[in-house]
């Protein structure tokens, strides 16, 4: 049986200034906050990486719906992290994933266990953090 090629994926990111930087990918742009004094119209390097983590999740949820036969009609992710600093790394992040659905408990589990067991960010980020969360109904 021959084994399906892996993804791959690729990001050039460039200093524009003292003040930030950009990465493109395909023909997306985002604009990095890379100032030391920091800048409110960008996401820092920590804070892209929740973003990541927060788009994994979301997306492991778009692609386990059908599957599920899940119905839904949005969801929401928070995620909270806390920066150490020596050595520099994210210690914790906590999450809460809130999905406006009227499915039960029980599939609201099934929905949770998915997204931790087939995203590729959440389980690239959880050996090296303390990592939890809960996925709830939205009220």
């Amino acid at each position: 049986m021959e084994t399906p090629p892996k993804m791959t994926f690729t990001v050039r990111a460039r200093r524009v200034d003292a003040h930030g930087s950009t990465a493109q990918c395909k023909s997306a742009e985002l604009v990095l906050d890379t100032d030391l004094a920091g800048r409110s119209d960008a996401f820092n390097p920590a804070e892209l990486l929740l973003a990541a983590l927060a788009a994994c999740m979301l997306k492991g949820i778009e692609r386990v719906t059908p599957i599920l036969h899940f119905s839904l009609r949005g969801v929401e992710v928070r995620i909270h992290g806390v920066r150490q600093d020596v050595p520099p790394r994210m210690e914790s992040i906590d999450y809460e994933i809130l999905v406006d659905t009227d499915e039960d408990a029980r599939r609201l589990e099934l929905l949770h266990e998915n997204v931790k067991k087939y995203g590729t960010v959440f389980n690239t980020v959880a050996p090296g953090t303390r990592l939890q969360g809960v996925l709830r109904r939205a009220t």
